[in-house]
């Protein structure tokens, strides 16, 4: 049974169409094809990654990255992810210092295919564009199939961030792409629903003499800090809140529904205001934030269990129900700190940070 097909089409003003072709991990041929055609002819597609869906053009193609940052209405200034299909391809994107080869070897060996980012020294041959003039590039190997098979079958790298809009909440369905996108670009391929749900782990190395490097962690995501410290000493990176972003994802603004949301570290900061439609962003959906209020529309983020790989694979999904729920503000209970916790409450308080106008991503 031929299961790649396209089953929609959503046209808007800003272009003519946007096919949607579904497919399965055990027959995407087709969708393959298609989509590296899409991105051979200098043309933008967006594709699934474990973390969430992605928007990719060709990455040594300047004027397709252009595109990208178009279409997602994204500030030059922030760079982009590029994603290889094997680790060999490594070489043809960065350039791997010996002060940190055997890091870099270690840490791809362990983690990919799968949601760990590196920032590395960039290729003479990747244009400014990507990296947003940077010296650096940051770089994965997704582990989904279908993103390592269009890379592959198209022969070159992709430059693929999330497939929304400039600040708002990343997308980890086809379906919520089209709520972003739909119109602005010419191909989804719909692959169902991401296994991990948020972006991934951000990480730089510094060598030290006669001791493990550091590693930095620019952004938590399902590679945890606990996972990483075997290879390094894991350390944030010091902030410098007046220069532009360094690696994806740095903007204090970031994944934001356009209902503003507010996270609250304790259930006694709530204080509703007459007449405002609230909802809750809850963790198990049970205990003290529940009970604190009548609130027009709950989502639980691991219901009853408390899972918080649960939890992060549902952050985003439940964020947008809620978003277009009708609500006046969207209220979020913390979860712990721990493992995959760091992550959503990263997320959680970029979400919360700025206006809800604002641009962000």
């Amino acid at each position: 049974m031929r299961i790649a097909r396209i089953v929609g089409i959503c046209q808007n003003p800003r272009m003519n169409e946007t096919r949607v072709i579904q497919t399965a991990d055990d027959d995407s041929k087709e969708a393959v094809r298609e989509a590296a055609a899409v991105l051979r002819s200098g043309d933008i597609a967006a594709l699934p990654t474990e973390t969430v869906y992605g928007l990719a053009a060709d990455a040594f193609d300047a004027d397709a990255v252009a595109k990208v940052f178009a279409a997602k209405e994204r500030p030059s200034f922030d760079p982009l992810i590029v994603h290889i299909a094997t680790r060999g391809d490594l070489a043809r994107v960065a350039v791997v210092p010996d002060a940190i080869a055997a890091t870099v070897n270690q840490l791809t060996s362990a983690f990919w295919p799968g949601p760990l980012t590196l920032v590395l020294p960039r290729h003479p041959d990747i244009p400014d564009i990507v990296t947003s003039g940077l010296p650096t590039i940051a770089v994965r190997q997704s582990a989904h199939p279908v993103m390592r098979a269009v890379i592959r079958e198209l022969g070159r790298p992709v430059a693929a961030p999330s497939a929304n809009r400039f600040g708002r909440i990343s997308p980890t369905s086809a379906s919520a792409v089209l709520k972003e996108l739909g119109g602005r670009i010419p191909l989804v391929i719909d692959a169902g629903a991401c296994r991990e749900g948020l972006e991934s782990t951000i990480v730089s190395i510094e060598p030290r003499e006669g001791k493990k490097p550091v590693l930095r962690l620019h952004r938590a995501g399902p590679v945890t800090k606990e996972m990483l410290q075997p290879f390094g000493k894991v350390e944030k990176p010091k902030a410098d809140p007046g220069s532009a972003p360094q690696t994806p994802g740095q903007l204090p603004g970031h994944y934001a529904p356009s209902t503003p949301l507010v996270l609250m570290e304790s259930a006694r900061d709530f204080h509703p205001e007459p007449g405002k439609r609230y909802g809750l962003l809850s963790y198990r959906g049970d205990g003290p934030w529940v009970d604190l209020h009548h609130w027009d529309r709950i989502e639980t983020l691991s219901p009853g269990s408390g899972k918080l790989a649960e939890a992060a694979v549902r952050l985003f999904h439940c964020m947008r129900t809620l978003d277009e729920a009708g609500l006046d503000t969207i209220v979020a209970e913390p979860v712990s700190e721990t493992g995959l916790g760091v992550a959503i409450m990263d997320r959680l308080r970029r979400a919360s940070t700025g206006a809800p106008d604002d641009h962000r991503d």
